[in-house]
Order: C-alpha cells, then sequence, then structure tokens
C-alpha cells in the first residue's frame, strides 16, 4: 500500500468536506456544545445546591466520556459521506476506475474521517477542561486539568474510538447506496459507549484509568480487525456495476 496515493484521496475528501456547511456546522456545534454545555450545568447545579466543586471532580472527569461518543458520532457522519455521499454524486466512480488499490482508497477515506473528527473532538475537549479550570481554580486552588484521566480519555481511547467509527462505517456503507441508512449507524455506534458511561454513573462500573485502557485495547484489536475485513469485503467492481 502506497501511503503518497493514500494522502491524495485524503485531501480530495477533505476538500469536498470543506464545501459542506451542514458537515462543518455539526463539527464544530456538537464538540462545542459538549464543551460548553457541560461545565455550564456543574456550574448551575452548584450554584443551586452549593455543593463542592472538589466532590464533583469524579463527575467531571466521567464527563469526558461525552467526547468519545461525539467522536464516534462525527466519524460515522464523514465516513457515511465520504461512501455514499461520492456514489449519490457521481464523483466516486472516476477514484474506483484509477489504479488506486482498494486498500489506498479505504485508507485514505478512513484518513480523512478521522482527522477532522479528532479536531474537533479535541477542541471541544480543550474548551471543557478550559471552562471547568476557569471554574474550579478559586475553589481547588490548583487547576484540574490536563490530568492523566483526560490524558487515557482524549489520547487514547477518544482516537481508538474515533478509528472505530469510522472503520464500522465505511465497512457498511460499501455495502448500501442510502446515505440515511449510512448516517443512522452513527446512533446505534454510539450506544455501547453510551452504555458504558451510564453504567459509571449509576456506579455498576468504575470509570478509571485501568477501566479506559482495557477499553482501548479492547478498540485496538476491533479496529485492526476491521479495516481488514473492509479491505477484504470492499468490492469496487460490485460498486461500479451494481450500485443504481
Amino acid at each position: 500500500m502506497r501511503l503518497s496515493k493514500s494522502w491524495v484521496v485524503t485531501r480530495k475528501d477533505l476538500s469536498v468536506f470543506r464545501t459542506k456547511r451542514s458537515l462543518l456546522y455539526s463539527l464544530v456545534a456538537f464538540p462545542l456544545g459538549i464543551g460548553l454545555g457541560l461545565p455550564t450545568v456543574v456550574w448551575l447545579s452548584v450554584r443551586k445546591t452549593h455543593a463542592s466543586y472538589a466532590a464533583l471532580i469524579p463527575l467531571l472527569d466521567t464527563f469526558l466520556f461525552f467526547f468519545i461518543i461525539a467522536a464516534v458520532s462525527l466519524a460515522s457522519t464523514l465516513a457515511a459521506y465520504a461512501i455514499v455521499g461520492e456514489k449519490v454524486e457521481r464523483s466516486l466512480e472516476p477514484l474506483l476506475a484509477t489504479p488506486t488499490t482498494d486498500s489506498e482508497i479505504l485508507f485514505g477515506k478512513s484518513l480523512a474521517a478521522f482527522l477532522p473528527s479528532l479536531a474537533a473532538t479535541y477542541f471541544g475537549a480543550a474548551v471543557f477542561m478550559a471552562y471547568v479550570d476557569g471554574l474550579t481554580l478559586p475553589t481547588l486552588g490548583y487547576l484540574l486539568y490536563p490530568n492523566g484521566t483526560a490524558g487515557i480519555f482524549l489520547l487514547f481511547a477518544t482516537p481508538l474510538a474515533c478509528l472505530f467509527g469510522v472503520e464500522v462505517n465505511i465497512l457498511v456503507s460499501s455495502k448500501v447506496s442510502d446515505i440515511r441508512a449510512a448516517t443512522q449507524l452513527a446512533g446505534v455506534l454510539v450506544l455501547p459507549f453510551a452504555g458504558i458511561y451510564v453504567l459509571g454513573e449509576i456506579g455498576v462500573l468504575t470509570i478509571d484509568a485501568s477501566t479506559l485502557l482495557l477499553i482501548s485495547g479492547g478498540l485496538i484489536a476491533l479496529d485492526v480487525a476491521l479495516f481488514f475485513l473492509s479491505t477484504a469485503t470492499f468490492r469496487r467492481e460490485e460498486i461500479l456495476t451494481k450500485w443504481t
């Protein structure tokens, strides 16, 4: 596989994404809404109940799980458009007719969906951490973020979950011709991560460094398996001749 060929595919998809306002709005609005909304909820709760920010540190750390959900959702949407959206707009066939291999195409499209999704998620997380630090610094006397838990969330679990969303949606999108069916998968993919968050909130599961590393290990295995599965099942001839 030639990475230079994959990068050509990535650059081409990124240039297309920049022309789609709905995609750009979702990339900014979703993570920014989380980054501003969750700390605001905490601030309002503290004002109303006079609770201590120190007592809410575990909750604030757990809130970082929302950025994993955001990364999966955004990546799934971009990955769906990268295959099905281009097919609908008749811009995929010329690429499939080139000598570029299936692996190079899939890797390039995966990268095009992964990079902006992860960048937008990191932007929202930075806003969240800066907001929380501004709220808690006068009380705690130190900056809560960045810390070790946030590092594992953002440097390990989030990019691996983002890649998981990309690979699953590219695998499905290469088999369907309806962009609505492909994008609806984003709602399904976030359910396992939302379930883990809920289990953490009700005390069934402790979301700590060990748990996050276990989740990250499982995602590594899934990401590798999904890439090889998508490459093995991707049939450019079928897309060129059978999609209508």
